[in-house]
């Protein structure tokens, strides 16, 4: 938000003149000090216990009768914290340029009373009635014993949180219109997981879109006004147009994929391109998990892995990984799913498609301790923090970690992280051989360089093709990939996290030109949540 008064900041602290600051201040000084202004018949009993109805009724009243009369102090005066109180109220008038206050309680629930506020936003002669619900709860005073307004910042209105301010002035960046790789308009009403991405595109290309700001009410977290959170709408600008890759039908898709399994995430790309096809969260706490996420993806890390044996001559796709029912790297135990039967003549794509662990933790021995590292980096471009998507993303990290976390390392567990996107990304390679970074936003549209790797060799592509293939239409992930025609191939992953009691679900796959990757966190086998995701993404085709 370019424009509009200064802002007061939730939990500031100031100075409060006593000698001629009237009532406000001397309540502000008393709810904090515990001093209640008694003379010399000495200290009034301190009250304890929890308020009783009628000072419920009453302190939430006079903090009502003071807040719509915008007088800040005297407001703040019947709260816990008065200081952090006076200022954000103090910035509801003269910041946020909300009039016209009415505030109608509700039948209060013991100490807590919900209520509704109507007010008039006015800035620039534009006005605009704004209505929201809000709650307070009523406490007693520690050291004064009265009956005072618990302050939250959420009280002055539900998302607010501390460091947050309102304020009214002109947008900070002008509205996009966000459209997908064939001129379909993208929204957060019909693509709901589109919302923070929106809202980040807006951020970076709205002010060079061609659009123009409107006027806002709006929460701004902290100082900086790049991420407001817009509230209402007082006067709409111009909204500038941005082009993405995203594909409306596969990220329909997408959208009503995740919603099956909570805490889930997905990511679609174009293998041929690098271009981001469909993104979707489903998510309480609305984190773009799908782009931004740092979790062990389990046993889809075999892709590179296996990439890695191969590379560096250990074995093949039809060499030797035998399967034993547990293996030790370095005093620690590693072992299998349950219920996998031991294959001593195993091949590297029987273990491949199986998901043995024990096969890709004997092989520790040959694998140097960046061996994987190295792989990641040079030939699949993760872990360099050098991706520019077109928003903040992750581009994964595989460390070059000693001690047992070599061999837990190659099967998706020790110090490694990924996110959906990182592993759409490595499908895309395996399946390919040319790293191509992700984007979300056509490289034309700012110019930006992109990272680079040397991708694979045509010889592990093929075998690398030929494991996920047999893994998709007879190994783990044959039951999620059931009916899916074309060129296919997919790799299963569970990652066990401390504290959990059921396991992240992970899944890659690949149909024809799409590449796509989920994670479900305690969603079990990779098959069972994240594998009905990316194959209901897959079936659209792009």
């Amino acid at each position: 938000m370019r424009k509009g008064a200064r802002a007061a900041v939730i939990g500031s602290v100031f100075a409060v003149m006593v000698g001629g600051a009237g009532y406000g201040a001397y309540n502000v000084v008393t709810a904090i000090s515990g001093s209640d202004g008694t003379g010399a018949d000495g200290p009034a009993e301190v009250k304890t216990g929890p308020p009783s109805g009628a000072e419920v009724k009453e302190a939430s009243r006079a903090f009502f009768a003071a807040w719509e009369k915008g007088d800040a102090a005297k407001a703040a005066a019947y709260t816990n914290y008065a200081s952090s109180a006076e200022g954000l109220l103090a910035g509801y008038r003269d910041d946020a340029h909300l009039t016209d206050v009415r505030i109608t309680p509700g039948a209060a629930s013991g100490a807590r009373v919900p209520f509704s506020v109507k007010a008039m936003v006015s800035y620039d002669g534009k006005s605009k009635p704004l209505a929201y619900d809000s709650e307070l709860t009523v406490v007693r005073g520690e050291t004064t014993g009265k009956a005072l307004v618990d302050w939250k910042p959420s009280v002055v209105h539900p998302e607010l949180k501390d460091g947050d301010t309102l304020v009214t002035g002109e947008s900070a960046s002008p509205a996009i219109e966000a459209v997908d790789r064939n001129n379909v308009v993208l929204t957060k009403e019909k693509y709901p997981s589109l919302g923070p991405i929106l809202d980040a595109l807006r951020e970076k290309y709205g002010d060079t879109a061609g659009g123009t700001p409107g006027i806002e009410l709006a929460i701004r977290h902290g100082s900086d006004s790049s991420g407001d959170t817009t509230l209402l709408t007082l006067a709409k600008g111009r909204a500038g147009k941005v082009r993405t890759t995203l594909s409306a039908s596969a990220q329909a898709a997408a959208e009503k994929a995740v919603t099956g399994f909570a805490e889930s995430s997905v990511v679609a790309v174009k293998p041929s391109t690098g271009e981001v096809l469909a993104v979707a969260n489903h998510r309480a706490d609305g984190f773009n998990a799908a782009f931004l996420g740092k979790l062990a993806p389990g046993s889809t890390m075999k892709i590179i892995s296996a990439a890695t044996l191969i590379d560096n001559g250990i074995t093949t796709a039809s060499g030797p990984a035998p399967c034993p029912p547990e293996a030790t790297w370095q005093s620690q135990t590693f072992h299998n799913l349950t219920g996998m039967r031991p294959q001593l003549n195993a091949t590297l794509s029987d273990s491949f498609a199986r998901s043995c662990n024990t096969a890709f933790v004997k092989y520790a021995d040959e694998v140097k301790v960046d061996s994987l590292t190295n792989e990641a980096e040079q030939r699949f471009g993760l872990g360099q923090n050098n991706w520019k998507t077109g928003i903040e993303s992750f581009d994964g990290s595989v460390p070059a970690s000693g001690g047992p976390d070599t061999a837990a390392n190659m099967i998706g567990q020790g110090q490694v992280q990924m996110s959906p996107l990182n592993m759409a990304s490595v499908t895309a390679t395996a399946m390919t051989g040319v790293f191509r970074q992700p984007v979300i936003v056509p490289r034309a549209l700012d110019d930006r360089e992109l990272a680079t790797a040397k991708g694979l060799s045509a010889g592990t592509v093929a075998q690398l093709r030929s494991m996920m293939n047999r893994t998709a239409v007879s190994g783990t992930a044959a039951q999620a990939m059931t009916g899916l025609g074309g060129s296919i191939g997919a790799k299963t992953g569970s990652a066990e996290v401390d504290g959990q009691t059921k396991s992240n679900s992970w899944f890659t796959g690949y149909r024809n030109d799409m590449a796509a990757a989920a994670m479900t966190q305690e969603g079990g086998h990779g098959g069972q949540a994240a594998g009905p995701i990316v194959a209901a993404v897959l079936r659209t085709g792009g």
